[in-house]
């Protein structure tokens, strides 16, 4: 089962190197990587919502929820499951961006990204949760694109934001911040 789901993924992969590739989307997919490198967008934006009182419960739990994923992904399910990165697998493949490290699943760019955007369309954070979802989309796919993870990584990701994100939620609405005084 695992490896007609790894013949999918490579499948998939492959389609994209030899029918999407160019200078200009090389460009645009190296850009929407480093844009969620370490989530480092989504925690400013995170930060700068707790900064406005109106929406600081959603910038709380955009934080958290992040945080939550940095410890059940990064250091949690990607140690127990230890897939490698596609590139590894492919030695046919030259990289455009630097070899990242650690394994490939779930992809930390996918789970962080949706997480926030996830959260936001939960907060109804108008426009604001549209434009973090297509964001997220596309940081998503600039990993599938560059090579460095599998669509079922992607998945993974997507999957693990949406319970994340739906349980930071909960909790928020349950223990909500103390009123200033």
């Amino acid at each position: 089962m695992t490896a007609a789901i790894t013949n999918i993924d490579f499948a998939i992969l492959d389609f994209i190197q030899n029918n999407m590739r160019s200078e200009f989307s090389d460009a645009l997919m190296k850009f929407f990587t480093l844009l969620g490198n370490g989530g480092l967008i989504w925690i400013f934006l995170g930060l700068a919502l707790c900064c406005a009182k109106k929406y600081r419960l959603c910038g709380v739990a955009v934080i958290a929820g992040l945080l939550l994923g940095l410890v059940l992904s990064t250091w949690g399910i990607k140690n127990i499951v230890c897939r490698p990165r596609p590139f590894l697998q492919n030695p046919n493949i030259t990289l455009i961006i630097p070899p990242p490290s650690g394994y490939s699943f779930p992809s930390g760019h996918a789970l962080s990204s949706f997480t926030a955007a996830f959260l936001l369309l939960m907060y109804r954070m108008k426009y604001l949760d549209i434009a973090a979802l297509v964001l997220a989309c596309l940081i998503a796919f600039s990993r599938i694109y560059l090579y460095v993870h599998f669509p079922t990584d992607i998945l993974g990701g997507i999957a693990g934001a949406a319970i994340i994100s739906a349980a930071v939620y909960y909790i928020s609405k349950k223990i909500p911040l103390p009123k200033n005084p």
